[in-house]
């Protein structure tokens, strides 16, 4: 135990100067982001736009506020390289080292580090740090793009591919060992003020001399600060909740479960703050270690001011409990029983269904869907027929395109024993039953096709009972400009810009991108949200609990029993459900 206590003592030590340091530079990264984000709306609207999304993305590289806000864009990686990264090396250097600095010298020469970065090299180590780091879950990245991933559409097909899976697998070794073979790249530049290149070269050598001591080191480190984690979120949160259970449901079960559940949260917070500076404090006594062939040991810094933790610990349960009052006042608003949000298949019955048939239809419709999104296309005689792919190959064995047919051919083929349906025999099919989320889709999707759409949906009297929705904004745009009595939908799986004010009424975010911010931030401008495509338990039962609208799933069934079982929950439940959906 002592051992363990010395081990930590140094990282404990550390910690009010972490919690200074990240109080300043995320305030400055914010009045960056702030001023960045403003500007981006300036060049915006310059171009008639509020937002640039993945139906837009031509516009970055075909005009100059496309490439001006690319190259303001690089620029802050390199900005937030510097504020995030170089300067927690310099202040994990003054913390190993001894040295006595003031923080916003710390920062200063963080800062100015970033010079030796612009250039090829530079680029490519910033890149790699703000683009692949985060999507493969390995070494040090930024904030900004911490949360960066490949949207699930696209994982899907490469996981149903076994050559995509392959090529996959090749890339991510191909970066890992990238990554790894330079991870003391930033530390060569910050500390020793080397050439990129010579930083990448000497990281290289320290981690081919030091590999397997580099792998226990961090297990053990991990070992080390995760079991101090858990062992006081054991002591501190899930024991205290596991004795609640044992009383009475009521008001004293309730504040006990709020102020707990509260500070659990607060454990949290505390953790995501210091872990990445923690973590970076052990690389870099692991790089000064290796540099001089044995342990580097921590000097002790002198610091004029002691960190005041008993008032800094009586300042947070004060938070603390002026939280469970607020939240036990409106315990019922803040954590809802059951859900609002709209189950609805997708490809018309979801995995449940022939894809985009109308048997299809009739399983959402008996599985209880608030809704059934198709797709549509048109075929060379101009009727529109249903169809997810640019041809039949994959549901009915014909390699052909729905524009390269006529209805009659369209007509012959088979999806598992039913004819392919035209669009008009869905919206026959759901009128006065389900709502119609009617996707434009592939290389007919133009200006003859909404309009013949909306005048499709006219002709049945169902306004209120279609969307029409697609990937092409200016197909969503065109409609509800010209026909703004219809519902329109735009689908987006990354944004810029103030997307929430784009001409539609509801906007289709992919699961990952559907954070809570941008869920409230489309609710304030008046519309609604719908998260596609969410098909496992975990993420359906998330976005259940969340401010979403609607949510497009393949697993239709599924979907509604966790709705259903929503109502059956404790307030426990209640409240870990909804803190989960706001990190």
């Amino acid at each position: 135990m002592k051992k363990i206590n010395a081990e930590l003592r140094p990282y404990l030590q550390a910690m009010p100067d972490i919690l200074n340091y990240q109080l300043v530079t995320k305030t400055l990264i914010c009045i960056w982001l702030f001023l960045l984000g403003r500007l981006f709306q300036v060049l915006l609207r310059s171009s008639g736009r509020v937002a640039v999304t993945s139906g837009d993305w031509k516009f970055l590289f075909t005009t100059w506020q496309g490439l001006l806000i690319l190259l303001l864009g690089l620029g802050s990686l390199f900005i937030y390289v510097a504020f995030d990264l170089n300067s927690k090396i310099v202040l994990c250097r003054n913390l190993i080292t001894g040295r006595i600095e003031p923080l916003e010298e710390s920062i200063k020469e963080g800062f100015f580090s970033i010079r030796k970065l612009i250039n090829a090299e530079g680029l490519l180590a910033v890149l790699y740090i703000a683009l692949i780091a985060p999507v493969l879950g390995i070494g040090i990245s930024i904030s900004a793009t911490e949360n960066l991933y490949i949207p699930t559409f696209i994982s899907s097909v490469i996981e149903e591919s076994v050559l995509y899976s392959a090529l996959a697998g090749i890339a991510v070794l191909f970066f890992l060992s990238v990554g790894v073979a330079n991870l003391f790249i930033l530390h060569g530049v910050v500390i020793d003020g080397l050439p990129i290149g010579e930083a990448g070269r000497q990281s290289r050598r320290l981690i081919r001399a030091n590999w397997k001591d580099y792998i226990k080191q961090n297990v053990k480190f991990i070992i080390l600060i995760a079991g101090s984690i858990i062992g006081i979120a054991i002591v501190c949160l899930f024991i205290p909740l596991k004795l609640i259970t044992l009383i009475p449901a009521g008001a004293l079960s309730r504040i006990l479960i709020i102020f707990f559940v509260s500070a659990g949260t607060v454990i949290s917070v505390l953790a995501d703050l210091f872990g990445i500076p923690l973590y970076l404090l052990k690389m870099t006594q692991l790089y000064y270690t290796y540099k001089q062939g044995s342990e580097y040991e921590f000097s002790e810094v002198k610091r004029e001011k002691q960190f005041r933790y008993k008032q800094a610990g009586i300042v947070l349960l004060i938070a603390v409990v002026i939280a469970v009052v607020v939240l036990y006042i409106r315990f019922d608003r803040f954590f809802p029983l059951d859900t609002d949000v709209r189950v609805i298949a997708h490809r018309a019955g979801g995995s449940e269904g022939r894809e985009n048939t109308l048997s299809g239809l009739e399983t959402a419709w008996t599985a209880g869907a608030y809704g059934s999104e198709i797709d549509i296309q048109r075929t060379k005689d101009g009727f529109y027929v249903l169809n997810h792919d640019g041809t039949f190959k994959r549901v009915a064995g014909d390699s052909r395109k729905p524009e390269e047919m006529t209805l009659r051919e369209v007509k012959k083929l088979s999806i598992d024993g039913e004819p392919v349906p035209t669009f008009e025999e869905m919206l026959i099919s759901s009128k006065g039953r389900i709502v119609l989320f009617t996707e434009l889709k592939g290389d007919t999707a133009d200006k003859q096709m909404a309009d013949d759409a909306v005048k499709l949906v006219k002709q049945y009297k169902m306004e209120d009972e279609a969307v029409l929705i697609s990937l092409k904004y200016e197909l969503i745009d065109y409609i509800e400009t010209n026909y703004p009595e219809m519902h329109t939908g735009f689908l987006t799986f990354a944004s810029f810009g103030n997307t929430a004010a784009l001409n539609c009424d509801y906007i289709g975010l992919e699961e990952e991108s559907a954070t809570t911010d941008a869920i409230n931030a489309i609710h304030k401008e008046g519309k609604k949200v719908l998260v596609w495509t969410a098909n496992e338990k975990g993420s359906q039962k998330h976005f259940l609990c969340s401010e979403a609208d609607g949510l497009i799933t393949d697993n239709v069934s599924q979907a509604i029993g966790i709705a259903t079982k929503l109502e059956q929950r404790s307030d426990l439940d209640r409240m870990v459900d909804k803190i989960k959906t706001m990190f």
